[in-house]
């Protein structure tokens, strides 16, 4: 099976640049709503997620949640989780077992070139042979 068809395109996944500062990654997950966000640098090249614990440690840790601290501290000194990718031709069983731990699977090409996600609700679909667009 080709798990490509599961595959949301980089062009409409909202991402975040490795350089950005803390306050940028917050204020792009607030906007759209996420609890994860994958992170990438110039390249294009995945670099990891960041999520809303990510952030909420940072904040704990910095003793001070000052929104004017944030916006110079960087966002690839926070990252905790390991999304690990997998690439374009990855096997059905590879992408459930990440989903099974992870809300999306980052995909990857051969070079490590971020192209997409897919959705943990885009597999249950599937396999639930669910025909319906929820919301």
């Amino acid at each position: 099976m080709n798990v490509l068809r599961f595959l949301t395109p980089k062009i409409e996944v909202e991402y975040i640049n490795i350089d950005s500062t803390v306050r940028q990654g917050l204020e792009k997950m607030k906007f759209h709503g996420y609890a994860a966000i994958p992170v990438i640098d110039d390249e294009g090249l995945y670099k990891g997620t960041v999520t809303e614990g990510d952030f909420l440690w940072a904040l704990y840790n910095n003793n001070n949640p000052d929104l004017k601290k944030l916006e110079k501290t960087e966002l690839k000194t926070i990252i905790r989780h390991d999304y690990q990718p997998v690439l374009a031709s990855a096997s059905i069983n590879e992408i459930l077992t990440r989903a099974y731990y992870q809300n999306f699977v980052p995909v990857v090409d051969d070079r490590g070139v971020f192209i997409g996600i897919i959705k943990r609700k885009e597999i249950i679909k599937h396999l639930a042979n669910i025909q319906i667009d929820l919301p």
